[in-house]
């Protein structure tokens, strides 16, 4: 591909090798429905709850297939990344079960508990000034003092196809849908669920959710190339990162559409979620439930697949709470 001269595009064989590879170390988790859902929506709606996965977010299905795929040459020397999130907690997760070191470049005003989480998984943390260029100043210092693999959150082929996982698991446990949604930030679970999803079952259409404070991938999609936002401003604290080109590959060949919701909208589908489904997901897992209450006649009707990707919530901020 002319657009991705030094980037290997996944396939779906790399699904599948990804798959066989991860599987002693995620669950296969549920796919669960809601009647009371269906009804407000005029959808049958299958979530597929990511939320009950291992470090407790898809993004453990990535980080074990780029940890469980390297060489022991390469995995002696361990793995690094820069994540104040889900991602720093799943490679850490993946590296202790390889037992390899994990590098973790964190803000410094990144949550406790999410740091105390990755030194439980064994993760070695460096801080740095909440800052773009902080971040990569310091990650560059980790990276070349211990020489480990750099493993990006999501524009990396190995991640893709482990983030891949997910929609095959969703289309054995469900028979098929006709839509399937998913949150998009940088893009890794929307790129794997193409992937899946293009070779599997074309016919099903793939919708990308995202907040309207933070949408730059559907100005992206809309104006035919990749603008990024440096810091935008959203409770969905997930999906504030750009796209970068190898998931915007993905975007741009096989997504049909993008569609966005307020910040009041995504509070509102977290707390109904909560209430009716009793399950705990964070703010971006409610994005694409935003998306299709505004859109209801889209997909009145259909069969749609939603993933819910994670549930590490900070309990003592949840969004609906005031002051």
């Amino acid at each position: 591909m002319k657009d991705l001269p030094e980037m290997h595009i996944p396939t779906y064989d790399d699904v599948l090798a990804a798959h066989e590879r991860i599987a002693p170390h995620i669950h296969r988790t549920p796919v669960l429905t809601s009647s009371f859902l269906n009804e407000l929506t005029g959808a049958q709606l299958f979530f597929k709850c990511e939320n009950f996965q291992k470090a407790g977010a898809f993004k453990v299905r990535g980080a074990s297939n780029a940890v469980f795929g390297l060489s022991d040459a390469d995995a002696a020397r361990g793995v690094a990344t820069h994540s104040s999130g889900n991602h720093a907690l799943s490679l850490s997760y993946a590296a202790g079960r390889r037992g390899i070191p994990c590098h973790v470049v964190m803000p410094r005003t990144a949550p406790e508990a999410k740091k105390a989480a990755v030194r439980g998984y064994g993760g070695i943390i460096t801080e740095c000034e909440p800052s773009t260029s902080s971040r990569e100043a310091v990650f560059a210092e980790v990276q070349a003092r211990t020489g480990a693999e750099f493993v990006h959150p999501y524009n990396d082929p190995r991640v893709i196809a482990g983030q891949g996982t997910c929609s095959r698991e969703f289309m054995e446990q469900t028979g098929g849908v006709d839509i399937m949604v998913a949150p998009i930030g940088g893009g890794g679970m929307i790129s794997g669920t193409c992937l899946t999803l293009s070779h599997i079952a074309p016919e099903v259409q793939i919708i990308a959710a995202e907040p309207e404070q933070a949408d730059d991938a559907f100005r992206s999609f809309k104006a035919g190339h990749i603008i990024a936002d440096d810091a935008p401003e959203t409770v969905a604290d997930g999906l504030k990162v750009p796209l970068k080109e190898l998931t915007w590959h993905f975007v741009k060949t096989h997504v049909t559409d993008i569609l966005t919701a307020s910040e009041e909208e995504i509070i509102d589908a977290m707390k109904l979620t909560w209430a009716r489904m009793k399950i705990v997901m964070e703010p971006s897992c409610a994005v694409p439930l935003a998306t299709i209450l505004k859109n209801r006649e889209r997909f009145a009707g259909k069969r749609v697949g939603v993933i819910i990707t994670g549930g590490n919530v900070d309990l003592d901020k949840l969004p609906w709470f005031k002051g």
